[in-house]
C-alpha cells in the first residue's frame, strides 16, 4: 500500500510537470509535447488539430496523417477530433539510450494543399530498468600476502535510466576482511571496490563469497546483484597496468572483419605465471558482443550505432586484475543510398489538367549523415512534370504543361535521387501517372465524301455501303453512333430512301431505285459520340445507281403504233446501188454499253436486194433495180441493244418498187384518232391539210380547163402536155423534237396532164425522217395500196 501511495504521488507530480512544460512549450510558439515513456497505448498526448490552427471538420478533407521515416508507427492522429494517440509501446532507452534528453522528432504532413508541420516529442524517464552487472559472478583472486588497504575494482553496474532512477549506490554484504569502495572515473562513472580490511590467510579461509548489491534512485528504488568470489591465493603483488585508463577509437563504418581495432598491451612486474596477462571485456553491451571480439567480428553500421563503449580487463597469471575503458567511435561512410517514398498519388488525372496541378508529394530520406545525407532530387527526360520542393526532404510532382491523352496516355516518371556523398550513391523510382480521357475530339471519318454504286432494281433492304468514323478518345466518349441528315429528295424524305445502321455504320437501301427516274442522289451522314457533352462530324454520301439492262429499244420511225396502217416506202426502178431506201430510228431508256444499238434485217425476201446500216440503221439498195416489173418486198427490221443479256424490238416495213408512183397511186384516208399533243399543234395541222386540198382542187380545174381549150386549140395541145410539178412544203413547227431529226417535210405534186390516163396527182416525200414526237401528227394521213384489194 505504502508503495502504491509512493508511486501514485509520483505520476501526479509527472503528470503535472508534463502540463507545465507543454504550456511553456505553447507560450513560446513552438509544437512541442512531452510524455513519459511506458505511457499506456492509446494515451492523447495532445490535440495537434487545435494547436496547429486547424478546423476539426477538415482533418478528413486534409488527410492530415504522420509520415514515419522508420518501419514502426509509435503515434497517430485522430481524424475525428485531431488528438495525437500512442499507439505503440515506448521505451526510452530503445530510442535514446543513455542521451539525457530524448527527442523524438515528427513530420505531419496535410494534402489539400500540402504542407508539412514538424512536431517535437520529449520522451521523459520513468524508473522502469533496474541495474544490472555485466557479470553474475566475479571471481577475484587475492593473494594472502595483499596488505590491508588494498583496493580490488570490480565491474561496475549498468542503469539505463537517468537521473534520480539511475544508478545511485553499491552495498556489500558485511564480514571481517572486506569493505566497500567506490572509484570515479573520469567520465564520471563510479566502479565499486572492494578493500581488503584484515590481512588474509589462505590456510584459515581459501574461499570468500560476497553479494554485490546495486540500488537506483527510483521511488521504489530498483536493484541488482552480483556475487563476488574470492580465491586467497599465493603471493602476487603486482597488478596488470594499462598505459591509459581509457582509450578512444575511431572506426570507418565499413570496417572489415577482423580488423584490428586497437592493440592494448598492459604490463606487469611480476614474474612467471604471475605475469602472464590474458585478456578478456569486462563488460561489453549487448548489441556490442557479435562485433568485436578484440578484434572486429562483424559488420559495423554508423546507421544502427555510432558509439560504443566496452571495459577491457587485464588478468596476470596470479590473478591480478587491472581495468581501462574502451570508447570506439563509428565515422560514418556513404554507404546509403537515398530512399524515395511515394507519400501520396493522385492517378489518374485528366487530361485537361491546368499546369501547376499536384500529382504526387514525395519524401527523400539518406539514413548517411552530414554531407552524405544531403539529397538532390529530379525527374528524368519528361517535359509534362517537374519537382518542386516544399522543404527539405518534402517535394511536389506538379504538372508544368498540358497533357494529352490521345498523345500519350501513361507516364512512367523517373524520379532521381542523389547524395553529395564520395562516391555518390543515386535511387531511383518510378511512378505511374495514368491520363484520364475527356471528350475533346470529334469523330473523324476515313473520307471527306464517300461514293457507293448500286445496281438498279435492288432488292429493298439490301447494305449498299459501309462507313466508319474513328474518334480518338476512349470508353464512351469514342463509342460512335450514326445518323443520316433529314432531307427530302423530289419531296420525299431521304428516310424512303435509305437507313443506316447506327452502331455499325452499314447503309442499307430502304427501296428498289430505278436508274431512268433517279440516277444519283446525296445526303449527309453524321457521326455523334456519346461523351457530354457530344462531339459530332459529318460526312457527304453520293449514291449512284448502276444501269441494268432493263429497257427495250423503242423504234420511233417508222412508228410500231399506227395500228390498222401499212407502211409503204416507194423505191423507183431508177434507183441505183447505194439508194437510199429509208431510215429506222430507235432509242433506249438505258445507258452506256446498255444503250448502244445495232440494226439487223430480221426477214428480208431477197437478202441480196437490201442492207442496213448496223448503228445508223440506214437501209439501202444492195445493187442497182433494173427490173422493169413491180414488185413488193415485206422487210422485218430488228434493233437490238448491248446489253447482257440482249433485248431488242423490230418492225415492219413494205417496200413498193414501180416505175412511177401512178402505179401504186395511194389513197389519202382519214382515220381518226384522237392526238396527244397540244391544240397548237392541231390547229397547224389542220391549215396545212386544207392548203394541200384548195390547191389540189385549184390543179384539177386548171387542168380541165386547159383539156378543154385544147379540144379548141390544137396548137397549144403540146404545150398543156407538159408535166407541172408545184412543190409544197409543210414545216410544221413542233414542242417535242428532241434536235435528232429536221422538223420540215416537204412534198413534191406533181400533175401530169395525159390524154391515155385521166388520173389526178400524187404525192411523193422527199424525206423519211420525221421527229420522234411527229408521227402523232400523221396519223391522219396514210397512203392506200393500190395492189391490196383490202385496203391493207
Amino acid at each position: 500500500m505504502i508503495q502504491y501511495k509512493n508511486t501514485q504521488r509520483t505520476m501526479t507530480w509527472q503528470v503535472a510537470s508534463f502540463y507545465i512544460y507543454f504550456l511553456c512549450e505553447i507560450a513560446s510558439g513552438q509544437i512541442q509535447y512531452s510524455i513519459f515513456e511506458e505511457i499506456k497505448q492509446g494515451s492523447v498526448i495532445g490535440n495537434v488539430a487545435k494547436d496547429l490552427g486547424l478546423q476539426t471538420n477538415e482533418l478528413a478533407i486534409r488527410k492530415l496523417q504522420i509520415a514515419s521515416q522508420s518501419d514502426k508507427n509509435y503515434f497517430n492522429i485522430s481524424l475525428e477530433n485531431g488528438n495525437l494517440y500512442v499507439t505503440e509501446r515506448i521505451d526510452r532507452e530503445t530510442f535514446c539510450e543513455i542521451e539525457e534528453i530524448c527527442i523524438k522528432n515528427l513530420e505531419i504532413l496535410s494534402e489539400n494543399p500540402v504542407n508539412v508541420f514538424y512536431v517535437k516529442i520529449e520522451i521523459q524517464d520513468i524508473n522502469d530498468n533496474s541495474p544490472s552487472f555485466p557479470k553474475v559472478h566475479f571471481n577475484i583472486g587475492i593473494s594472502e600476502s595483499a596488505s590491508p588497504g588494498t583496493h580490488f575494482v570490480l565491474g561496475n553496474a549498468r542503469d539505463p535510466d537517468l537521473g534520480s532512477n539511475s544508478l545511485q549506490r553499491y552495498n556489500l554484504t558485511p564480514n571481517q576482511h572486506f569493505r566497500l569502495g567506490e572509484k570515479i572515473s573520469a567520465e564520471g562513472i563510479k566502479y565499486p571496490e572492494l578493500i581488503l580490511e584484515k590481512a588474509l590467510d589462505r590456510e584459515k579461509q581459501n574461499l570468500y563469497e560476497l553479494t554485490l548489491t546495486a540500488f537506483d534512485g527510483g521511488d521504489p528504488a530498483r536493484t541488482g546483484t552480483a556475487v563476488i568470489r574470492i580465491v586467497v591465493q599465493d603471493v602476487n603483488d603486482n597488478f596488470p597496468i594499462f598505459s591509459r585508463e581509457i582509450y578512444r577509437v575511431n572506426l570507418n563504418e565499413d570496417a572489415p572483419a577482423g580488423f584490428l581495432v586497437l592493440h592494448l598491451n598492459a604490463t606487469d612486474e611480476d614474474e612467471g605465471s604471475n605475469a602472464e596477462i590474458t585478456y578478456s571485456f569486462s563488460y561489453i553491451a549487448e548489441n556490442a558482443k557479435p562485433i568485436f571480439k578484440i578484434k572486429i567480428s562483424g559488420p559495423l553500421d554508423f546507421e544502427v550505432k555510432q558509439t560504443y563503449e566496452m571495459t577491457v580487463e587485464a588478468k596476470d597469471g596470479g590473478g591480478l586484475v587491472t581495468y581501462c575503458t574502451l570508447l570506439i567511435q563509428i565515422l560514418d561512410m556513404n554507404d546509403n543510398a537515398p530512399e524515395i517514398q511515394l507519400v501520396s498519388l493522385a492517378s489518374p488525372i485528366p487530361e485537361n489538367s491546368n499546369p501547376g496541378t499536384v500529382i504526387a508529394v514525395i519524401q527523400v530520406n539518406d539514413l548517411d549523415s552530414g554531407r552524405n545525407s544531403e539529397v538532390s532530387c529530379d525527374i528524368d527526360d519528361t517535359s509534362a512534370f517537374k519537382l518542386m520542393p516544399t522543404s527539405t526532404t518534402y517535394y511536389q510532382l506538379v504538372t508544368s504543361s498540358s497533357v494529352d491523352r490521345e498523345t500519350v496516355s501513361m507516364y512512367n516518371i523517373t524520379i532521381i535521387a542523389k547524395d553529395e556523398g564520395s562516391p555518390q550513391l543515386l535511387t531511383k523510382k518510378v511512378i505511374q501517372v495514368a491520363i484520364s480521357d475527356i471528350n475533346d475530339n470529334s469523330p473523324i471519318f476515313e473520307k471527306l465524301k464517300y461514293v457507293a454504286y448500286i445496281y438498279e432494281n435492288n432488292v429493298p433492304g439490301t447494305s449498299v455501303y459501309s462507313v466508319q468514323a474513328s474518334d480518338l478518345d476512349a470508353d464512351e466518349n469514342a463509342r460512335i453512333t450514326y445518323s443520316i441528315l433529314n432531307r427530302n429528295i423530289s419531296d420525299i424524305p431521304i428516310s424512303s430512301y435509305v437507313s443506316i445502321n447506327s452502331k455499325t455504320g452499314v447503309i442499307y437501301a430502304q427501296r428498289s431505285f430505278d436508274y431512268e427516274q433517279l440516277r444519283e442522289f446525296h445526303f449527309q451522314i453524321i457521326a455523334k459520340d456519346s461523351g457530354s457533352p457530344s462531339l459530332r462530324s459529318n460526312t457527304t454520301m453520293r449514291i449512284c445507281v448502276i444501269d441494268m439492262n432493263d429497257n427495250a429499244p423503242k423504234i420511233l420511225y417508222p412508228s410500231p403504233d399506227m395500228e390498222g396502217t401499212t407502211l409503204f416506202e416507194y423505191i423507183p426502178h431508177s434507183s441505183e446501188n447505194g439508194y437510199l431506201v429509208t431510215k429506222v430510228i430507235a432509242v433506249d431508256s438505258d445507258s452506256g454499253h446498255n444503250a448502244w444499238l445495232s440494226y439487223y434485217l430480221l426477214q428480208v425476201p431477197d437478202p441480196s436486194f437490201l442492207i442496213i446500216g448496223q448503228h445508223t440503221g440506214e437501209i439501202r439498195l444492195a445493187r442497182d433495180f433494173k427490173d422493169s416489173n413491180s414488185l413488193r418486198q415485206k422487210v422485218v427490221v430488228m434493233v437490238k441493244d448491248n446489253g447482257v443479256p440482249p433485248l431488242s424490238a423490230t418492225v415492219t416495213l413494205n417496200l413498193v418498187m414501180a416505175e412511177d408512183f401512178q402505179q401504186v397511186l395511194p389513197e389519202i384516208v382519214k382515220q381518226p384518232k384522237e392526238s396527244d399533243v397540244s391544240s397548237n399543234g392541231t390547229f397547224y395541222l389542220v391549215i396545212a391539210i386544207t392548203f394541200i386540198s384548195i390547191l389540189f382542187i385549184v390543179t384539177v380545174a386548171v387542168t380541165v380547163i386547159a383539156k378543154c381549150r385544147r379540144q379548141h386549140n390544137p396548137n397549144s395541145l403540146g404545150a398543156l402536155s407538159r408535166t407541172w410539178y408545184p412543190q409544197l412544203s409543210l414545216n410544221y413547227p413542233t414542242q417535242f423534237s428532241d434536235g435528232s431529226l429536221p422538223l420540215p417535210y416537204s412534198y413534191d405534186v406533181c400533175v401530169t396532164l395525159d390524154s391515155k390516163q385521166n388520173e389526178i396527182a400524187y404525192l411523193k416525200p422527199h424525206m423519211f425522217l420525221l421527229p420522234c414526237n411527229f408521227k402523232n401528227n400523221l396519223n391522219s394521213l396514210h397512203f392506200k395500196d393500190p395492189l391490196d384489194s383490202n385496203g391493207k
